[in-house]
């Protein structure tokens, strides 16, 4: 495995022995980093109202969209960016160092981003500054965690210690909704302020307990390929996060020249960099990894996964927020709480299958495991189509667990089989470019199911709301004028836990008798009225998940069979047949021998 891997146990670089209680230091400790990564990302979900309220700022007005835009999804995208090019630099430097330094800088920008004083934009534009920092260290923590546990577990445990690591990750992202259910409405500065104490637990116990042990490999940075890749990847990001906005009178921003000149100019920077990573003798993207077959399936099944999961929070929230929770009772400001709450048994049914396939994984490989969980996925899917509007809970809490199951057990072997396919002194790298495609396609399902949503509700929605209006005695003028504002609009006013008929009349409403008044703005109105065109973008959202998720099947099951690149030393071997160690190979020597899987590969499965 490296530098520790001695028969005598792990070792740290200063040769100090470090016993056999090291890995679980180093899984507990890292756990706790990604753990604390994930709820960061989710917890503003929730809490996003009752943020803007304290910083006396609507997020709907349409000046505002961008703040709430780059609020919500800032750190998402800077995460996405950086952590291959940090992993490489774990690589060259010490992946606890980074890791470190991770916990340190994400504790530092928690801090300051709970100490905002200000209001109105400045305060806006403070917080997005300070959630983008935080990000950095948020995408040291990803890019270097699952490195750390691949050189302190043997082959035979990685499974497990890295099934637990990607199940806190994801439960990570449900535990936040509830947290900022709850935190939000007491002081939306706690919202950031939980994660300090933590944090500041965490930056001490790595900087005293965790020791590089990993494989260093000395070179230098790849200056040109970072700038391609980080101006490529910010430039799609921005495209598709600009691009849910309205443009003009379309309902969509997907034709505006900034979002088009955006998506096209990060296609092209990405094209630049990929060409320039074959052109250096250093590259930050290691494209010869992809050889490795194992790798490369086990990445194209992340990608695909994670294309059919990042959209789905967010439009469970929208369909238990703005239709099924006010239908049972639930007024529009308890909402975003309660959403989380309703949403628990995804994550219970993460943390119930993601160690038990990792360990499972250990034994048998990941091709089984993580096929037959995101093929189960794309079942899932199918199911949750045929429910209604206004569903049965108990059926909706069983098809959210078997989810969580089935995510589970391929999340934990994926990631189990993209690690222990790579050579020791790729670990971060490695891990980096698996965070990378994960973390950006999560961005790009957002804007696809986004986009879907929309498009179902701007079919239908504008006539239902424009008669549903003036049968209530809205004035004609009035109730036009509202049934041709963006579907956009009602989406996020649904989203954010505010009452959307009351936020689109204003004006309008003073001049309605109380009862009118009480309707429109009561739990039945506008949940009864968006459930049909909901429904129908709704549909189309999910069949573009289960198409993604047979995807990301299909790649799966091209993984090929159980295959451990430290174990495969048969290629060259030194005189007198002897099979010289990994570290006595060179570094091309190891990455082409795992190039050709078939030679080296263990038991097939």
């Amino acid at each position: 495995m490296g530098q520790g891997t001695a028969a005598a146990g792990l070792v740290s670089a200063t040769g100090r022995p470090l016993g056999p209680h090291y890995k679980w230091i180093a899984l507990s400790n890292t756990t706790l980093g990604i753990l604390m990564a994930t709820v960061n990302s989710s917890i503003v979900l929730i809490a996003l109202p009752d943020i803007f309220r304290g910083i006396d700022l609507n997020p709907l007005t349409p000046g505002n969209t961008p703040y709430f835009l780059w609020l919500l999804m800032g750190y998402m995208v800077v995460t996405a960016v950086l952590v291959v090019s940090l992993g490489r630099i774990g690589d060259m430097y010490g992946r606890v160092r980074m890791y470190n330094l991770g916990f340190a800088i994400f504790t530092i920008f928690s801090i300051l981003l709970s100490i905002t004083w200000g209001t109105g934009s400045g305060a806006a534009l403070y917080l997005i500054a300070m959630r983008i920092l935080q990000g950095v260290g948020g995408a040291l923590l990803w890019a270097n965690s699952s490195a750390i546990l691949t050189d302190a577990f043997p082959s035979n445990q990685r499974g497990l210690a890295l099934g637990t690591n990607m199940v806190a990750a994801i439960a990570g992202s449900f535990i936040g909704l509830v947290l900022g259910g709850v935190l939000g409405p007491v002081s939306w500065h706690l919202v950031f302020l939980v994660s300090v104490p933590f944090g500041l637990f965490g930056t001490v116990w790595a900087y005293l307990k965790l020791h590089d042990i990993g494989l260093r490999r000395p070179s230098t940075i790849d200056w040109w390929g970072n700038l391609f890749f980080a101006a490529g990847l910010v430039s799609l990001l921005v495209g598709i996060t600009y691009g849910i906005l309205p443009y003009g009178r379309e309902t969509m921003g997907w034709t505006n020249p900034w979002v088009l000149g955006a998506l096209i100019g990060g296609v092209l920077g990405l094209a630049i960099f990929v060409w320039v990573e074959t052109k250096v003798d250093q590259p930050m993207f290691r494209i010869p990894l992809f050889r490795i077959r194992a790798f490369a399936a086990g990445n194209a099944a992340g990608l695909f996964a994670s294309l059919a999961r990042g959209g789905l929070m967010f439009i469970l929230i929208i369909w238990l927020q703005g239709i099924w929770l006010p239908r049972h009772g639930y007024s529009f400001s308890e909402t975003p709480l309660w959403a989380g709450i309703y949403l628990l048994p995804l994550t219970v049914g993460f943390l119930v299958a993601g160690p038990l396939a990792g360990i499972l994984s250990d034994r048998y490989g990941s091709r089984l495991f993580a096929t037959f969980g995101v093929f189960g996925s794309a079942v899932i899917f199918g199911i949750f189509q045929l429910l209604p509007a206004d569903f049965n809970y108990a059926l909706f809490a069983t098809l959210l667990f078997a989810y969580g199951l089935s995510s589970g057990l391929f999340a934990s072997p994926n990631q189990a089989g993209i690690m222990n396919s790579l050579p020791p002194e790729q670990r971060g790298a490695g891990a980096g470019m698996a965070a990378t495609f994960q973390n950006s396609a999560m961005v790009l399902s957002i804007g696809i199911f986004f986009t879907l949503i929309i498009v179902g509700l701007s079919g239908t929605l504008p006539h239902a709301l424009y008669h549903g209006l003036l049968a209530q005695g809205v004035p004609a003028a009035a109730a036009a004028k509202v049934a041709h504002l963006p579907a956009v609009g009602s989406l996020f006013a649904a989203f954010l836990g505010y009452n959307p008929v009351g936020t689109l009349l204003g004006p309008v409403l003073p001049h309605l008798s109380h009862a009118k008044v009480a309707y429109l703005t009561g739990r039945a109105f506008f949940p009864q009225l968006i459930s049909p065109p909901f429904m129908t973008g709704l549909r189309a959202a999910f069949d573009f998940a289960i198409a993604a998720c047979v995807l990301a099947g299909i790649a799966s099951l091209l993984r090929g069979g159980k295959y451990i690149h430290e174990e495969q030393t048969t290629l060259a071997k030194e005189p007198g047949g002897a099979a010289p160690s990994r570290l006595q190979m060179g570094p091309r020597q190891a990455l082409d021998s795992s190039a050709a899987p078939s030679q080296f590969r263990g038991p097939q499965r």
